[in-house]
């Protein structure tokens, strides 16, 4: 490829649900394009992709990779994708720095998923082309008919066949051409021939390559007139007319064949670059200026430079690594760039391309390249870089709300800064990883996607920083408040030989609003208590309020009002009065029916018709309140308040009732107060923890 040439560009995602062959596929196409020079292999844990040690030993990816090469002068990157829901999100947002997609289906009737139809709906929201390819046709039970028809119905695809297998299973050995009407035969020694299509499968042959051109013919009015009136298309007016309609997102040609066993990759990267749109096919970048009005950059090298910021990864020996696509202009490496995310300036260093767990130094990246740097300060996922005299910002990240929380325990003492650092690098490099303390509870909690994307961000730490942690359960943040006004005293008074402690108060308190927070009122008149102590006082309300009464969580929603009291000359003291406040605090709330609040949650369920009964039923029986069902997008979401305590591991229920199809949005509605039977429970465990703590 020539330096600056965008035309011979190809960004491929290899894209499709867990467990399809992606990255055997991957692993083939590299090898086929002479990028290595062994098969790497997931089962034996020699991909070029699967480089962490978590996904070699559970055989899957959990990050996207990347490597390229080059076929028929074109400069093909491979972004291989992962394709489990607890990782999908890494994915979703690298398909933005690609052309084009190859969709990889496995041969088997049923076997689209959940996870296939969200990839999907981000392919579409993309536009962008894209092939599909029918995997482990050497599996047993291959069934390539039966994957195509599961492309058409589960996705509601354009799906057709350029390509039919000769044989399934073990005797899987090649492919028909249907646009050249050739077979495509792997020996014994890999090299493919083309032969003529076998007998018994002409027929077969002849009235899938009628379908082809009739599908492809749809797509142009000319050429549908042309086949009309002659009846058929040559093999240059059909290719010519693939590469439109694939281009245009109006045809999907499928492919077959098995990455394990580097069967079809060669007419795959074939296809590769002869359908699949070069950075200069695809619509200009649409972003804002720094005054927020709508602009857009044309995908050429002689535009402004700019550039995108999908994806963050924690090397061990380069630091952090920042990858990017250049969406217009060029980069030269020792550039000065502009972060209008951030509005701040980054000095880029040694540009990279990325070659699995490895790098190639380049000296300049044009349109449509990915690339990455070491070192950035403040760059991270989601930024744009750009010229700052043209500055443009592109749109962040896709969010993916986090599913499910665990509170973060270290195992050895002194570990909790260290834990809490790593922890905030991993969320670095995977935005869907969030870190929180919660001022309550004290505790460290992370939440993600799922619990097994949590169970890995748990195993990194303690591979990347040495710290071991245990997983529990979070504590859910009670609260305490009461439900009716009270007064009391509160007085101390001790004499100890030398100069006395004095303070006495009186408070009455009443309940607030729910939300109110806490109020203090001075009603002191005529000098009962002097004014440098009425700060006194407050703080010793303040301070009884953390600790709570009836089972020590904070209170809230309370109005104390300071209304008399008395002071002695010489024992009264700031300390007293603090400690005397918060005596006639507790003495009021002894009197004033104390209760236990519980936090509620805005839930968004987002099913399937056909389990909206069982969903709002299982969410009855969590003690939610449905407050509606709205029709979105094919599927109903339902809106509920359901305490915090009830769906603490809501995920894998949702899942387990809506195989898979099931997602769910939650935040902080407010407290409410906990039913009596459940209070006693809880109170009962709180008093014994703090018994077994003496």
């Amino acid at each position: 490829m020539a330096v600056g040439d965008v035309t011979q560009i190809r960004n491929v995602g290899i894209a499709g649900q867990g467990g399809a062959g992606k990255t055997s596929l991957a692993e083939a196409l590299l090898f086929t394009m002479g990028a290595t020079n062994r098969l790497g292999s997931v089962d034996d844990a020699t991909s070029n992709f699967d480089v962490e040690p978590e996904e070699q030993r559970r055989k899957l990816s959990l990050t996207t990779a990347m490597h390229h090469g080059t076929w028929n002068k074109c400069d093909v990157t491979l972004v291989d994708t992962p394709g489990y829901l607890n990782f999908l999100a890494d994915g979703l947002n690298s398909l933005r720095a690609c052309t084009g997609v190859v969709f990889v289906a496995e041969a088997a009737p049923g076997a689209i998923k959940v996870e296939a139809e969200r990839i999907w709906a981000r392919i579409e929201e993309l536009g962008l082309p894209r092939l599909a390819f029918v995997s482990k046709m050497d599996r047993e039970r291959a069934d390539f008919d039966a994957a195509v028809a599961d492309l058409r119905s589960a996705l509601g695809a354009k799906a057709v066949p350029v390509q039919l297998p000769i044989g399934a299973a073990d005797e899987f050995r090649g492919v028909i051409d249907l646009i050249h009407m050739r077979a495509l035969v792997t020996g014994a020694d890999g090299k493919v021939t083309a032969e003529d299509v076998p007998a018994d499968l002409r027929e077969a042959a002849v009235n899938a390559r009628e379908a082809l051109v009739e599908s492809a013919a749809e797509t142009d009015d000319t050429l549908l007139e042309k086949y009309l009136d002659a009846g058929t298309l040559s093999d240059e007016d059909l290719d010519a007319a693939l590469r439109n309609a694939v281009r245009a997102g109006a045809i999907m040609p499928v492919l077959c064949g098995s990455g394990k066993e580097n069967l079809g990759a060669g007419p795959l990267l074939d296809d590769i670059v002869e359908y699949l749109a070069a950075p200069s096919e695809r619509p200009a970048a649409r972003g804002v200026d720094l005054e927020g009005a709508e602009i857009e950059r044309p995908p050429s090298p002689t535009a402004p430079f700019s550039a995108y910021i999908f994806k963050t990864i924690a090397d061990p020996f380069a630091g952090k690594l920042t990858v990017f696509q250049v969406l217009s202009g060029e980069l030269s490496g020792d550039t000065a760039v502009f972060n209008s995310s951030r509005d701040t300036r980054e000095r880029m260093g040694h540009l990279l391309k990325l070659e699995g767990k490895k790098q190639q130094q380049v000296d300049k990246l044009t349109t449509g390249e990915i690339g990455a740097v070491a070192k950035l300060k403040e760059s991270g996922a989601g930024d744009t870089l750009c010229d700052e005299k043209a500055p443009i910002r592109y749109p962040g990240l896709l969010t993916v709300p986090a599913a499910i929380s665990f509170a973060v325990e270290p195992k050895s003492k002194g570990d909790e800064d260290k834990a809490s650092q790593g922890l905030i690098k991993l969320a670095d490099e995977d935005p869907t990883l969030k870190i929180a303390r919660d001022p309550q509870t004290k505790e460290i909690l992370v939440s993600g996607v799922g619990q097994l994307h949590i169970e890995v961000a748990v195993e990194r730490l303690h591979r990347k920083f040495g710290v071991d942690v245990e997983l529990k359960d979070p504590k859910v943040p009670y609260k305490e408040t009461i439900k009716k006004s009270a007064k009391a005293q509160g007085r101390l008074k001790k004499q100890s030989g030398g100069r006395g402690q004095f303070g006495d108060t009186w408070i009455e308190i009443e309940p607030l609003p729910r939300g109110g927070g806490f109020e203090f009122v001075d009603k002191i008149v005529g000098g009962a208590i002097p004014r440098q102590y009425i700060p006194a006082v407050e703080k010793g309300l303040r301070e009884a309020l953390v600790g709570g009464v009836i089972a020590g969580y904070e209170m809230v929603d309370i109005r104390a009002t300071l209304y008399d009291g008395s002071f002695h000359t010489v024992d009264s003291s700031e300390m007293a009065f603090k400690i005397a406040a918060s005596i006639g605090f507790k003495n009021a709330v002894a009197d004033a029916k104390a209760v236990l609040l519980e936090p509620v949650m805005t839930l968004e369920v987002a099913v399937p018709d056909e389990c909206m009964g069982d969903v709002i039923g299982d969410l009855n029986s969590r003690r939610g309140k449905v407050l509606g069902v709205d029709p979105k997008s094919g599927s109903q979401v339902i809106r509920a308040h359901v305490p915090m305590a009830e769906v603490l591991r809501y995920s894998p229920d949702l899942r387990s009732m809506t195989s898979g199809r099931g997602s769910f949005s939650m935040e902080l509605s407010g407290y409410e107060e906990v039913p009596p039977h459940l209070a006693e429970k809880i109170i009962a465990a709180s008093q014994a923890a703090k018994a077994d703590e003496h």
